[in-house]
């Protein structure tokens, strides 16, 4: 899965890098730790826009729901159950990346979890990445308030994530750099499914060494 990701990034670098304009430079903040729990905005490219950088919310919210108490287990949507799901299935052609340069992951030591390592995981030189994203307008029935907000697409482990993750065996989907135009152009999302990935590497957070897989 993928619940805190890392964007340390600065400005410049990362409108470079996507070729994209912050839309609203003022929302723009590094941070190491990027918490999906607390719903923050984060910068994506949506398919309407892809010459902009936005901010959504993480966490989608659908436009049926009647508040948004769903958004703490939309989070992450399953490749594989995304036709299926009714919060992902009327989204599934609006795409976007979620930009980022790392995510967090805990290895269990033991069969219930308390016992935990913490690894920081990425691309090579904490290179910029986009995570496959579906995004969803949702509107506020109270105050009229209309709410971006997107989830990150998960698909089966590679080798690297199965170890880490080692209980569920799951990963989200990073896009290599010659396909984040082909995900917002609306292919076949079966296309970005394992064994589609990147090459990852991974360290423990405590500042071990880097491993590669």
């Amino acid at each position: 899965m993928c619940y805190y990701t890392i964007q340390t990034k600065f400005a410049l670098e990362v409108q470079s890098r996507f070729k994209a304009k912050l839309a609203e430079p003022s929302l723009f903040q590094p941070s190491a730790v990027v918490n999906g729990f607390e719903h923050p905005k984060t910068p994506v490219i949506t398919d309407e826009r892809p010459e902009l950088i936005q901010h959504y919310n993480w966490g989608l919210l659908p436009h049926w729901a009647k508040d948004e108490t769903i958004r703490s287990v939309t989070l992450n949507a399953r490749i594989e159950t995304l036709e299926e799901k009714p919060a992902y299935r009327a989204v599934i052609q609006q795409r976007c990346l979620v930009i980022a340069n790392g995510f967090y992951e805990w290895q269990w030591l033991d069969t219930k979890g308390k016992n935990k390592v913490k690894y920081q995981i990425g691309l090579a030189n904490e290179a910029l990445f986009a995570f496959a994203g579906l995004y969803s307008m949702w509107e506020d029935t109270s105050t009229g308030l209309i709410r971006q907000t997107y989830t990150i697409v998960t698909t089966e482990a590679n080798a690297l994530m199965a170890d880490i993750h080692n209980i569920k065996k799951r990963m989200p989907v990073i896009l290599q750099p010659e396909d984040e135009n082909r995900w917002l152009s609306h292919a076949p999302v079966h296309e970005f499914a394992f064994p589609y990935e990147v090459a990852l590497v991974a360290k423990k957070a405590d500042g071990e060494a880097l491993t590669l897989w």
